[in-house]
């Protein structure tokens, strides 16, 4: 049986990690060892952080709402359950985009939510 050789593959494997740790402080961008540890740990947490940033957006844009909302005299929890009962599709997002960019149009949502809500 033919003997194998793994150099070009096992090069390629610690090129592709010294690659991604490329701007990296001190020992961290120069030996694979401790490269390949910080590489791991950062894609690790570049996976967390892409979740986390969904989160944060959520909560913006709800702070953005409630904010508008009270201006009109309804808290958040009842300016969405009053659209839900009026059968409004908004999501959060370009509800937060109406209280900031256009203050009319949001008064008009929070009215619907109020007169669904006190009927």
């Amino acid at each position: 049986m033919a003997r194998v050789k793994r150099a070009v593959h096992s090069h390629k494997r610690r090129r592709k990690v010294l690659k991604l740790a490329k701007g990296y402080y001190g020992a961290k961008s120069k030996l694979y060892k401790i490269a390949k540890q910080a590489v791991m740990k950062a894609l690790s947490q570049a996976y967390i952080g892409r979740k986390l940033k969904k989160r944060d957006y959520r909560r913006l844009w709800i702070a953005r709402i409630n904010a508008a909302a009270r201006v009109n005299g309804l808290s958040y929890s009842k300016m969405i359950n009053g659209l839900k009962i009026a059968g409004v599709d908004i999501n959060r997002k370009m509800l937060s985009e109406i209280a900031i960019n256009d203050a009319a149009a949001f008064a008009e949502l929070a009215e619907v939510a109020k007169s669904k809500l006190n009927a």
